[in-house]
């Protein structure tokens, strides 16, 4: 036995399997035990040499000494032995004295693995072979099949390669079976030489059964797969060469991938059904089926592809119109109106052919309502009904803007404080669910800690700083007593807490660290980071020397807003208490406090100057006052980025530590360093909360970030939008050219937020249409925005009835953009121009639908120009909407 794990160790793969292959089966069972713990040592071990030649024959030795199939298959297709495994052959030797019975479970078992188990093909192919039994069409035993056939390379083509193969019938079958082709994809090529020839091929020789092949093909492309799959199926499908009967006997699939496969099979798809239709082969009933689905797409190219091949039954065979036009009649709904115009066309060239047809005509009247306005007028003119009256007031609707919400009393009880601290920790959770817990820790730890621990046990015992090791990784009072880059995430600071209120930091490191403060290098987020670092770290210091009865920062509203009679009652429990009020802490409650309502500033600070503390008079100094003016500001460029720079508020600079006073300092677009660590977006919404009536001050330090999601297409960056429409005071420049680059951000999902926040912007009327339009006007000139994805943002914000406001926005973009091709300036045009069309259309939608009226500067320049692009096409319509009302 120790001959064996000496062999082992020094991984002597031949030696390891000779003396196994001499030792009984009981001797063999009795070794495995030894197996198992050196196979437990060495996962411990750091991956190096000595450690990873071990595993070959580990793999070897464990691969014989079991008895079972099903012990064996996994010792072999173990996680820990999948980066270094013994050869295939050496396995294939090693357990050639086992049954056929066996082999054949073990090869199924195996070939049942996932595919990133990457168990050798060779090995499973090897036991089918010896086994005799069928081989295991498996995903793991296809793409490794896939693998060996196309790394094969040598002077054998592909296809007598896999003529070869006695298994190829059912392998290939698996092939179109796999769930997702993922990285063999690159193998299938193209052209001569490649998978789908050589199938085409022996397809066409006989080798492969031809329906079979062909049934699972179009078989596949219905069921989808990876998103590029279609590249593997889609040509294979074109080298089979189906003729038009084989066509014709899949009517259904070809309706069915038309409507819902992706944009290149759809495209076959709808030529083979084109193909068909003008054959004769095609009913027009079927056509209509097939147009029902494909006139819904997004793709204006096959949308377009569709209507023309309407258009050519409809004109070989006027007798059709009563089934085809309602299909027609689809496309009515489409969000390009050069589509609906193009199928209005189509309806008023054969809608004679519907006299005797009420039904028909009435549903495609219905069907007309969703055309704009001046199409549907000539649709109701082409059937021969009276339009549908466009009402003569337009009413604009604008989802209704969130309401703040109440937080409600911090947790009562310490258990369910632990499990609210255990939810924070696991998704970080909003502001008013993590100052719940802030508040709940103060108080829970000046009522009881040896209560609060209990509770907090089961979350405690969890976390790293309780289980790590010395030696191991940062020391914990290292980790948390390091202020160069302060807390960067709320999960840092309940950490923090938690260890502290456990005893892990002492009070000495959480004293140092709090004096000493964030120490990192200055960039435009500082202030927030420092102030946020500064509350938490105070926090942890006063729960292990001086627990706090309660928090004074405490929002009374989700936004972050305090209500000063509240304040005025917490500084009076502290009063009553003899507590010592936390600098940071008053500090933050300061900044919070809501000063809007004037009468309820002027009644708390008659309350806080009874209290007789210096607290109470400073908080009633600071109600009493004015509101403050806004700092100056100035634009800046960078590059194609226009930038906002801040004065100093000058409020902040007296009577508040050095970390809150840096929130009034002044923000510069070049003077302080852009790189930092304040990668945590999640952070954000407390930022906004640190200043809840001051949204600009925090705006202006995240226009450069904003920036990046247009113009470099950083993805997360806008979540900020929502909630930065939803703060208070007034929202000036900085907020609206936030709005602007989230508008023109790369990622869908970005620009939905920027769109989010627009419309809570108009619905709390605060939103300057002018400033944003012209701002967006700018952007997209200098080439920051890009004119599509603008146009994709106004599209999704007027699909909510935000008509009238998109078209303010855009009333004030759209000159900036016209300018140059209507005057023939070459700076700025070429970027203006791509995309415009699609701006004009929204635009135009827009006008038609609000009833705009009025002149639109450059607006006839560029729709006098010659030529029928989509430019100078949708200029001709918004300039018309602007000008000529619609009858009704």
């Amino acid at each position: 036995m120790s001959a064996v794990l000496e062999a082992v160790r020094a991984g002597r793969v031949g030696e390891t399997a000779l003396l196994v292959g001499k030792l009984t089966d009981a001797e063999r069972r009795a070794l495995l035990p030894e197996l198992r713990a050196l196979r437990k040592e060495l996962r411990a071990m750091p991956w190096e040499s000595r450690s990873e030649r071990a595993y070959p024959a580990l793999q070897v030795a464990g691969a014989m000494c079991h008895s079972g199939a099903a012990a064996a298959a996994t010792w072999i297709a173990g996680a820990d032995m999948r980066w270094r495994k013994a050869p295939a052959d050496v396995l294939l030797k090693a357990l050639a004295d086992r049954d056929t019975g066996w082999q054949a479970d073990v090869a199924r078992r195996l070939a049942a693995r996932p595919v990133s188990a990457d168990v050798p093909f060779l090995l499973m192919a090897g036991l089918v072979r010896r086994s005799g039994c069928e081989a295991p069409v498996t995903d793991a035993y296809v793409v490794g099949w896939v693998r060996y056939i196309g790394h094969s390379w040598g002077r054998v083509p592909l296809v007598d390669r896999l003529r070869a193969e006695p298994d190829l019938a059912p392998l290939v079958n698996g092939l179109f079976e796999l769930s997702d082709l993922g990285e063999v994809r690159w193998l299938f090529g193209d052209g001569p030489g490649s998978w789908h020839s050589a199938l085409a091929e022996l397809t066409g020789a006989g080798v492969l059964e031809r329906k079979a092949v062909v049934d699972a093909c179009v078989a596949r492309l219905l069921r989808g797969g990876g998103p590029t799959d279609h590249r593997v199926f889609l040509p294979l499908l074109g080298e089979l060469a189906l003729t038009r009967e084989e066509e014709r006997e899949r009517v259904a699939d070809w309706t069915a991938l038309a409507r819902d496969a992706a944009s290149p099979v759809a495209a076959h798809a709808q030529s083979v059904l084109a193909a068909l239709a003008l054959d004769g082969g095609l009913t027009p009933r079927r056509l209509a089926e097939a147009g029902e689905g494909l006139l819904f797409r997004a793709e204006k190219k096959l949308v377009r592809a569709q209507l023309v091949l309407l258009g050519k039954v409809l004109a070989r065979d006027p007798s059709a119109a009563a089934e085809l036009l309602p299909a027609v009649a689809q496309a009515f709904g489409h969000e390009d109106t050069q589509v609906q115009e193009r199928a209005l066309k189509l309806l008023e060239r054969h809608a004679k052919r519907l006299d005797g047809e009420p039904a028909v005509r009435s549903g495609i009247a219905l069907a007309a309502d969703r055309l704009s306005p001046a199409l549907r007028v000539r649709a109701a003119a082409a059937l021969g009904v009276a339009a549908t009256p466009v009402p003569e007031v337009y009413e604009e609707v604008l989802p209704p803007a969130p309401e703040p919400f109440r937080l409600a009393p911090a947790p009562d009880s310490a258990v369910e404080l632990a499990e609210e601290i255990g939810a924070l920790l696991a998704s970080e959770g909003d502001v008013a669910a993590f100052e719940r817990v802030l508040d709940g820790l103060a108080r829970h730890a000046h009522r009881d800690q040896d209560a609060l621990r209990e509770a907090l046990e089961p979350v405690a015992a969890t976390r790293w700083w309780r289980q790590s090791e010395p030696g191991r990784g940062w020391h914990t009072e290292e980790y948390f007593g390091n202020t160069r880059y302060g807390l960067l995430a709320a999960r840092d600071g309940l950490e923090l807490l938690l260890a502290s209120l456990y005893g892990i930091v002492s009070s000495d490191v959480l004293l140092t660290a709090l004096r000493r403060g964030p120490v990192g290098h200055e960039c435009p987020h500082t202030g927030f980071s420092r102030v946020f670092d500064l509350r938490l770290r105070e926090l942890a210091h006063r729960i292990r020397t001086d627990p706090q009865p309660l928090l004074l920062a405490t929002p009374t509203w989700s936004t972050g807003l305090l209500e000063p009679g509240e304040l005025v009652d917490r500084l009076d429990a502290y009063h009553r208490a003899g507590a010592r009020v936390g600098a940071a802490d008053f500090a933050q409650a300061l900044f919070r406090v809501r000063r809007e309502d004037r009468a309820a500033a002027v009644a708390a600070a008659e309350r806080a100057v009874a209290l007789g503390t210096p607290e109470g008079e400073r908080l009633a100094r600071l109600l009493s006052a004015e509101e403050p003016a806004a700092p100056l500001s100035r634009r800046r460029t960078s590059g194609s980025r226009i930038l906002v720079e801040s004065g100093e508020v000058l409020e902040f600079q007296a009577d508040f530590p050095e970390e809150f006073r840096r929130l009034g300092r002044p923000v510069t677009a070049f003077g302080e360093s852009r790189y930092c660590y304040h990668w945590a977006q999640e952070n954000h919404p407390h930022w906004l909360a640190a200043l809840p009536e001051r949204r600009e001050l925090v705006a202006v330090r995240l226009v450069h970030d904003l920036s990046w999601s247009a113009v470099g297409d950083q993805r997360g960056t806008t979540a900020v939008l929502p909630l930065l429409a939803e703060s208070g005071g007034p929202a000036g420049e900085s907020t609206h050219l936030c709005v602007a680059y989230g508008l023109g951000a790369r990622h869908p999902e970005d620009r939905l937020a920027a769109v989010d926040a627009l419309l809570v912007l108009a619905a709390r009327g605060q939103l300057d249409a002018e400033r944003l339009g012209a701002d967006l006007g700018q952007l997209v000139r200098r080439g920051a925005v890009k004119t599509l994805r603008l146009a994709e943002s106004a599209r999704t914000a007027a699909a909510t009835g935000a008509n009238a406001t998109i078209w303010e926005m855009l009333r004030h973009t759209l000159p900036v953009l016209l300018a140059d091709l209507a005057t023939g300036a070459t700076a700025g045009a070429p970027v203006a121009a791509r995309g415009l069309g699609e701006l004009l259309s929204v635009a135009a939608d827009c006008a038609e639908r609000s009833g705009a009226r009025g002149e639109l500067p450059h607006l006839s320049g560029v729709a006098d120009r010659r030529g029928s692009s989509r430019v100078v096409v949708q200029a001709r319509r918004l300039r018309d909407a602007l000008t000529v009302a619609v009858a009704a």
